[in-house]
This record gives C-alpha cells, structure tokens and sequence, in this order.
C-alpha cells in the first residue's frame, strides 16, 4: 500500500496567472498534487490528477464553499500558496472605496479567511503557506496605492500568522516578487512609469532599471515558491519576506 507522505497536496490561487501556471507546474513536476484555485475557467494543460475550482476569493461564501470541496477531496494540505491578487492602477485620489475595497479583500482579507479554514489540513502533517506578496510592499511608486497597501499588510499578517500557527508546526512565509513578465505586469506598464512605446519598449525600460538587467520569468518565482513551501529545503524559515526581484530594490534610487 502507498505510504499517504509519498504524495503531498498544494493549493494555490491565481492558479492560472503567470506565476500561478508557473507554480502549478514545478509542483506537479516534483510529484505534488496540485488543487488550483482561480476566477478564471480550468486553463489547457493543468494536471490531469489534479483539482480545480472555479471561484472568486474576495467572497467569503466562496472561500468557504472551496474548502468544502477541498475537504470532501483530501485529509490534509501540504502547503498552501497564496497567489490571487487584483492590481488597480490609478491615482489615490481617484481611487474609489468599492475599488480599494475590491483590492483589500482579493488581496488581503482572503489569506485571514483561507487560513482560518486551511488551518485543521494544514496541520495534519505541519503544513506550509506561502503569502505572494510583492515589492510593492517596501518601495513603491505612484498610482497603485491600494496595491502596495494590500501587499504591505500582506506582511505583518505573515508575521502574525508565523506566530500563531508554530505551535501547530505550520510554517508562514512571504515572498516579494519584482518585475516579473506576466499579463499583470504588462497591464500595469499602462502607468507611465517606465515611458511610453510599446509594450516591448517599457519592458525593456523595465528591465534596465533592475541590477540583473532583466524581468524576471514566472518559472523563477514559481522556484523560490517551492522552496518556501518544502518543508526539507526551508524547514527552518517562518515569519519571513523574501525578496526575489533581480536586485531592483539594492539600489539606491539616486543613482
């Protein structure tokens, strides 16, 4: 009979964003059932032995109606990779209380939710999470205030969850993407932060103001995901921000 530790569970939201394809794949690759969790329709090449559920994580009801279903499929969670986000990238003082609204609970209050019902199969086997935050959490630029607000908070909630949930042996970690080419990405360029052109022209704008000289690729974050996540690589790591953004934030703004 199979050993139940030889197969470990994630769940993930935003599962089919950038980094979220990207972090579906290394999991499943490595021999991780993988439940998948987005607004977005079941995408062409998600794991056949894998889970996916269609739904919106800023609605409570919804949250919990996931967990129903992830609790009818399996006993426990490995580890559970926080990913779904909502950028709205506009002025603060055109920004609306629906929309910051809208940010903060796709965001921010979706994690507090989802832990609270991830909690009794995360502690089975002394799960992991994983709280994609960004950046935009420790510098930031103009016009995407609620953004930086939701992943700023994003932090000291993994603190505070690193705290409580020791004692059940679950680890809680951050970590901070830079630029990185997905749809999301491409979408905020519109700001005019990086100049005008073409999309390629602004990524390429992009990319010189990072000390690696690039963006980054989703299949990298996805990498430093799984290493937050398992528990022989990172066993020692909880409460904690890593920063993977090609260096962007070592350098002085000044220069």
């Amino acid at each position: 009979m199979m050993s139940e530790t030889k197969t470990r569970t994630l769940l993930i939201t935003g599962a089919a964003g950038g980094i979220g394809r990207a972090t579906v794949s290394i999991f499943s690759e490595r021999g991780w059932r993988v439940i998948g969790v987005d607004r977005q329709p079941k995408y062409a090449g998600f794991p056949e032995d894998g889970m996916y559920i269609q739904a919106d994580i800023s609605l409570p009801e919804q949250i919990e109606n996931i967990y129903e279903q992830v609790s009818a499929y399996t006993d426990r969670l490995d580890a559970v990779v926080n990913n779904a986000a909502v950028q709205i990238a506009k002025p603060l003082l055109e920004t609306t209380a629906e929309e910051w609204d809208l940010v903060m609970a796709s965001n921010l209050r979706s994690v507090f939710l989802g832990a609270k019902l991830a909690h009794p199969l995360l502690k089975v086997q002394g799960g992991a999470i994983v709280n994609v935050s960004s950046v935009h959490a420790v510098v930031t630029s103009a016009d995407i205030s609620a953004y930086a607000a939701s992943k700023g908070g994003l932090l000291a909630l993994t603190r505070a969850m690193a705290i409580e949930f020791a004692p059940d042996e679950i680890r809680v970690n951050a970590i901070l993407p830079g630029a990185v080419d997905t749809p999301m990405l491409r979408a905020g360029l519109s700001r005019g932060h990086v100049g005008d052109g073409t999309i390629i022209d602004r990524l390429e704008n992009l990319a010189r103001k990072t000390v690696n000289g690039r963006v980054g690729k989703p299949e990298e974050i996805a990498r430093s995901i799984y290493f937050l996540a398992d528990n022989q690589q990172s066993s020692f790591m909880t409460g904690q921000a890593m920063i993977v953004d090609g260096g962007a934030t070592c350098r002085l703004s000044t220069e």
